[in-house]
């Protein structure tokens, strides 16, 4: 097995050398340093977890907690999961997965055992019970949703109302003047997904100031749920031009439910949703949307969290709360109304 005396041998350095190279915890010439990359690259060695945790007392891992709640759409929840792990594995650090139904209590026990060096939040509820928690422990957290409270955490979220606004204002400018917005669950809402609210409780507003009738309902996020809901939705509001989707299930299951009912986008309906652009690759959904960017949230939140982590005084800099300004990306789903 290779070891780190290995690596120094084929660097042609000493073995404190390559371990400070490695470690980063010793300024280290770029020269010296790429050539102990280059023998670890040559050798295939893998630093030892245990040793490397004694000697530098980090363990190069971030604790990740999510839950897959069945009220909430699991494909859309995926989208950010894979944007913080990618950016941790860019940065050299696993992740350890927590879906625990007991939040707080998982996290007391990753980090009173030091299993991670942080720990990024993802379902953020608006009095997340997880957030004492996570304020209470020696490593740093980020959170992915905005609670009501963000005080000594790290913040990153799209701009929900910002979005909602958006959606509105941009059937309006096409001349609509009745839409229906089906956001996610009402239980969501209860729960604390403040992320739902936000934008419906803009859109609301936005549409009484343009003079557009908004009807806003609650869909579900399961078949056959889904389609009997919509349907629903549609038959009670016959002359409405267009739809915003703020619930990923509604917006995969909407192609077949309109091709259903004869219905054509954008002849009939304009259409214009909120999620990723990889969920609507994953779907083949030929709607206009708001670009949710989990993806780039989940950069942000890792190289913020990486960051702290790696600066003696990173707990006692100021904490950020950062917003995403949405995107509309337009696919053609919208026009005006006939």
């Amino acid at each position: 097995m290779v070891n780190i005396g290995d690596v120094a041998r084929a660097a042609g350095v000493s073995r404190s050398t390559a371990s400070y190279a490695l470690s980063g915890k010793r300024a280290i010439s770029t020269e010296v340093r790429d050539r102990v990359d280059e023998a670890v690259k040559a050798l295939g060695y893998i630093p030892n977890a245990g040793a490397r945790a004694l000697a530098t007392s980090q363990t190069m891992v971030l604790g990740l907690l999510a839950q897959f709640l069945e009220d909430e759409f699991a494909p859309a929840m995926l989208q950010y999961i894979l944007g913080v792990t990618d950016t941790a594995r860019e940065l050299g650090y696993d992740i350890l997965l927590v879906t625990e139904a007991d939040g707080a209590h998982a996290l007391r026990r990753i980090t009173d055992s030091r299993m991670v060096d942080g720990v990024v939040l993802l379902n953020v509820a608006e009095h997340d019970v997880r957030l004492p928690a996570l304020r209470e422990a020696p490593q740093p957290g980020a959170l992915i949703g905005l609670p009501a409270d963000c005080a000594g955490l790290d913040v990153f979220d799209l701009d929900f109302p910002e979005a909602g606004r958006m959606m509105v204002d941009h059937l309006h400018a096409l001349g609509h003047r009745e839409l229906v917005l089906i956001s996610q669950p009402e239980h969501v809402v209860t729960r604390g997904g403040a992320y739902v609210w936000r934008l419906r409780d803009a859109a609301l507003e936005q549409a009484q100031k343009r003079g557009i009738v908004l009807h806003a309902v609650f869909g579900e996020s399961r078949q056959p749920a889904v389609g009997r809901d919509v349907n629903a939705v549609l038959d009670a509001h016959p002359s409405a031009t267009g739809l915003l989707v703020h619930n990923e299930a509604v917006a995969a299951a909407l192609p077949s439910i309109l091709h259903e009912r004869g219905l054509s986008v954008p002849t009939d309906l304009s259409v214009v949703g909120r999620y990723s652009d990889e969920f609507a690759k994953t779907f083949s959904l030929p709607f206009s949307s708001i670009e949710s960017a989990p993806d780039r949230l989940g950069r942000m939140a890792v190289r913020q969290l990486v960051r702290r982590i790696g600066l003696p005084a990173g707990r006692e800099e100021p904490y950020v709360v950062r917003f995403i300004s949405p995107e509309l990306v337009d696919r053609g789903s919208t026009a005006p109304p006939r």
